[in-house]
């Protein structure tokens, strides 16, 4: 057999309901794997060892044996914006660096609930941002090159995924946290549609711009640990039960698309010629599946400036209060952030909220007579930790410290699920990724085309990697 860290979570958990391996052995083996590479990522930060430990002692196998979505006592890493009860959250901020979580928030609750045991959070930029890198932690590496970034701000969730330190990790979404990251690290994240993974308290309770999402080495992956996260929870007024088959058995499906349209750019973001090019190839292969591939995708028009505005009403919503406080203790990008939220006038909240009203619309037309829409994951390649942000792409310069990962926040205003799946490599052999956008409540039929394409595109067979610093 091969070591436990380089089998897959499906074949782990496979094994696990066969009575072969246990909880205690996956627990030690992410252990060991964690304490032999993440000094050079440095991804998972916060150890729940004992914890982890003591819940795989106590996870009882014949409660779990008749829950098909179980995770039976898989260790997961959980992003440092969730709770996990009795261990740190910092929010990667000096203000919350000794914080203990009393409880698990819903989120983590109700993987919990399936079997899951959080085993180490995830390192993660300063409250937000596309760069892994805090004053508490310091900087995440990514594994295929050490010298680059692992993105944001789900960057610790996706190298530790891709190190192989463990099998799933939670993620989570405002504006590509979770899919910029996947890209970066050669791995697989879904930002599901609102709802569909319960969110906890901390965040306003009818937001829908936020979203938790699984994040894991393989498609089959997600979808487990989509199955296990899953549901209704109290805390979060948008979630709801699912009662269809799971995930992880809708990628064995008939259904496949039948048109789909792709786009470099969606006609309203810079593009690095290169990442542009392998996007387009790697779309290309949807023919492959039966597939018909067009241009014609939606009028995304006023959606950047939508964004910006709906993000920063958020982020006022949410940290207003914390900036009136603790002002020196927060970074100057995101105390900007909060003051831009805090002067935004009633018009421009307003117009925000109609861009986003009538591009939903338009994606429910596109869907008449598409299946589904494809785009590059990210405009640029990794770049070298030192760099706080990407400053320019193909010699257009970026406004803001957020403008490099618009082809992602572009998405996020239409509300549909969408995959960041690996699709190739760079000349200097760094992962690249697509976007799979699917219909609303349409992650089925997301994860079983992503699904046939990985096994097209063979990037899921390279993992797990141990770190790289190449000469």
């Amino acid at each position: 057999m091969s070591e436990l860290y380089q089998l897959t979570a499906t074949e782990v958990v496979a094994l696990m309901r066969r009575g072969e391996i246990d909880s205690i052995e996956l627990v030690e083996a992410s252990i060991r794997r964690i304490e032999a590479v993440d000094a050079e990522i440095n991804a998972l930060p916060i150890h729940c060892f004992d914890r982890a430990r003591a819940q795989a002692r106590e996870l009882s196998a014949a409660v779990h044996a008749d829950n098909a979505r179980s995770l039976l006592g898989l260790p997961i890493a959980v992003k440092d914006y969730n709770d996990v009860g009795g261990i740190r959250t910092t929010y990667g901020s000096p203000i919350y660096a000794d914080n203990v979580a009393n409880t698990s928030d819903a989120t983590v609750a109700r993987l919990e609930r399936n079997g899951a045991i959080p085993i180490a959070k995830s390192n993660v930029p300063e409250w937000a941002g596309g760069h892994t890198f805090n004053p508490i932690f310091g900087i995440t590496r990514n594994p295929w090159d050490t010298r680059l970034s692992a993105g944001g701000s789900s960057g610790g969730s996706a190298a530790a995924v891709a190190s192989g330190s463990v099998w799933l990790a939670t993620g989570n979404d405002l504006g590509g946290s979770l899919r910029t990251p996947a890209s970066f690290n050669g791995i697989v994240g879904l930002r599901p549609g609102p709802g569909r993974v319960p969110r906890g308290a901390r965040l306003p309770a009818f937001d829908v711009l936020w979203v938790e999402g699984p994040m894991a080495r393989c498609v089959s992956d997600v979808a487990l640990m989509l199955d296990a996260g899953a549901g209704h929870a109290i805390d979060d007024p948008l979630s709801f039960d699912d009662h269809g088959d799971s995930f992880l058995g809708a990628l064995q499906g008939d259904e496949l698309p039948k048109r789909v349209a792709f786009s470099a750019d969606l006609a309203i973001v810079p593009m690095a010629r290169e990442i542009a090019d392998i996007c387009k190839s790697a779309a290309e292969r949807v023919r492959d599946l039966g597939a018909e591939i067009t241009d014609q995708i939606p009028d995304f028009t006023g959606a950047l400036d939508g964004f910006r505005a709906l993000r920063a009403a958020l982020f006022a919503t949410m940290m207003g209060p914390i900036l009136a406080d603790h002002r020196n203790q927060i970074s100057p990008d995101i105390v900007e952030n909060i003051e831009r939220g805090l002067n935004i006038t009633p018009n421009e909240v307003f117009e925000a909220e109609r861009i986003r009203s009538q591009l939903y619309h338009r994606m429910v037309t596109f869907f008449q007579s598409h299946d589904l829409l494809i785009c590059p994951a990210a405009s640029v390649p990794p770049f070298p930790v030192e760099q706080r942000y990407v400053e320019e792409i193909d010699g257009r310069p970026c406004e803001t410290y957020i403008d490099w990962f618009s082809i992602t926040f572009a998405l996020t205003m239409t509300s549909c699920p969408v995959v960041s799946l690996p699709c190739g490599f760079t000349a200097e052999g760094l992962p690249v990724g697509i976007q799979i956008v699917g219909k609303p409540r349409g992650e089925a039929m997301l994860l079983r085309v992503a699904h046939r394409l990985e096994k097209i595109y063979g990037v899921a067979e390279q993992l797990p990697i141990d770190p790289r610093t190449p000469a």
